[in-house]
């Protein structure tokens, strides 16, 4: 036998593979159809031909506003089989937004349907696939870029951040979020976000059955996971929060039993919703991950240590992570400060930012922007953005936090809080509320002041019809912030 490491492929070729091995089993199924392996390496092989004709080459970024679909995954890997690289982004993106990225992207072409305009070609997957009927293998390629997000952060300005490592599977690494080729995996977040990208695309390049949602629903996210016997699910803490305020015999009707991991990312998760769910599920089965896009560093808990460590986000499992102080000195354990991260040594850089810098310090330090501190055992606990931080007579005030207080009501579906002007302290804070039926102000306020001390409870109280998060549980506070003001 050969002692020879297995080979690293481009992702192109990780579909030929697993075609070869597995076969007619399901590789991708959303609410219209599915795929089998065979299926999807034919069709990905005619349609990266289609993309050809329309232009595509080796090493484009090629924008890509489709919705949860089987289509979006079709996309992906004939565009890894031209040697191009996704540039996600919503279908619903505004299209001054939309052309921005774009342009930052250089793209050829747009992969989209009717709801995004584009002064580009655009096309949607039936007409590049009408471009070519050869639904032979290809030439071998490699993307030199995996992917290209756009960022999800709200400074207003459009920036792409380009994934350091090229299109390929690597054998030896282990599967992306705890994924294996017996997975059937649920995917109800957004693709066009980094987590349900990676993680998604992750675990389809180990052999899993990826199941995608065209939107979250919470009941309906029960439901597949009891007629798929679903073993993995990505969430959001909006998602667990909503799958939770479901009626008792509404959540009892569904058997996910089958769960062997659920993973929470891209938001704080209050930690009563938290405990719930470790109740619900087992602790062996709830993760939660934290990282940028950028992915210089990562930690990563599970719900039975989360239980000897409530409120951490867990310990760093790659790369570093340090609390630094304003003037850039590093802090102890037990004091707040802004966390920094860097790649492992000698490792080469996760990512490049199109559009951006990088907020750093020396030493090869870069921030995400996020305030925290670590504990005596490594562990990282989170308070907030640097940027959403509210200074209130002089206190650090932190909307996470307060949020977390807000949802905790039964009657409240989101929560955002911002900081408004305010003569006498400097800033005040405003909380916006999408409520359910039956909430009112004064029940709210009731209910907050058991949970927070005085200066950060919120002054005023806005109550709203809309979701003020969107699919992937972000929310972009300096937007909300910025239209209040200009409102007056």
């Amino acid at each position: 036998m050969s002692d020879a490491a297995p080979a690293i492929v481009s992702l192109g070729a990780r579909v030929r593979q697993l075609a070869a091995t597995r076969g007619e089993r399901p590789a991708v199924t959303d609410h219209t159809r599915s795929l089998s392996w065979s299926e999807l390496n034919r069709r990905t092989n005619r349609l990266a031909r289609g993309l050809e004709s329309a232009g595509v080459k080796q090493g484009d970024l090629v924008t890509l506003g489709l919705p949860n679909s089987v289509d979006f995954i079709e996309a992906c890997y004939a565009l890894w089989k031209v040697g191009a690289t996704p540039q996600p982004i919503s279908y619903r993106l505004p299209t001054a937004e939309a052309e921005a990225v774009m342009a930052l992207a250089e793209t050829p072409i747009l992969i989209a349907g009717s709801s995004l305009e584009s002064s580009r070609p655009r096309f949607d997957v039936a007409s590049l696939m009408a471009l070519s009927d050869d639904d032979s293998d290809l030439p071998d390629r490699t993307a030199p870029i995996f992917k290209a997000p756009t960022s999800g952060g709200s400074t207003g300005r459009p920036k792409l951040i380009l994934s350091g490592g090229p299109g390929v599977f690597n054998p030896d690494l282990p599967g992306a979020y705890r994924s294996t080729p017996d997975d059937i995996m649920l995917m109800p977040g957004p693709l066009y976000h980094n987590g349900p990208f990676t993680s998604a695309i992750g675990g389809l390049n180990q052999g899993a059955h990826l199941i995608v949602m065209p939107r979250f629903d919470a009941e309906e996210t029960l439901r597949l996971i009891a007629l798929h016997t679903a073993t993995w699910v990505y969430t959001v803490p909006t998602m667990m929060s909503r799958i939770w305020r479901l009626p008792e015999e509404v959540r009892a009707k569904y058997d996910v039993s089958s769960l062997k991991t659920l993973w929470h990312l891209a938001a704080p998760c209050p930690p009563w919703l938290k405990e719930a769910f470790i109740r619900w599920l087992g602790p062996d089965v709830i993760m939660e991950l934290y990282a940028g896009t950028e992915a210089q560093a990562v930690t990563i808990i599970s719900g039975a240590e989360w239980l000897e460590h409530r409120g951490s986000v867990g310990r760093v499992t790659v790369g570093e992570m340090c609390a630094f102080d304003g003037e850039g000195h590093p802090l102890p354990p037990g004091e707040t400060g802004e966390i920094f991260m860097r790649r492992p040594a000698g490792a080469p850089a996760s990512y490049h930012y199109r559009g951006a810098e990088a907020r750093t310090l020396p030493g090869g330090w870069e921030s995400l922007g996020d305030i925290g501190w670590f504990d005596a055992d490594g562990y990282l606990y989170l308070a907030d953005r640097r940027t959403d931080m509210i200074l209130v007579g002089g206190s650090n005030v932190y909307p996470a936090e307060i949020e977390a207080a807000l949802d905790e009501h039964p009657l409240v579906q989101s929560s955002a809080v911002i900081g408004l002007p305010d003569e006498d302290l400097g800033a005040r804070i405003h909380a916006i509320v999408q409520p359910r039926t039956g909430l009112t102000e004064d029940a709210l306020k009731a209910h907050v002041a058991e949970r927070l001390v005085t200066y950060k409870q919120p002054r005023t109280y806005e109550f709203v019809d809309e979701n003020i998060r969107d699919d992937a549980g972000k929310v972009r506070r300096n937007q909300l912030r910025a239209q209040r003001l200009a409102e007056g």
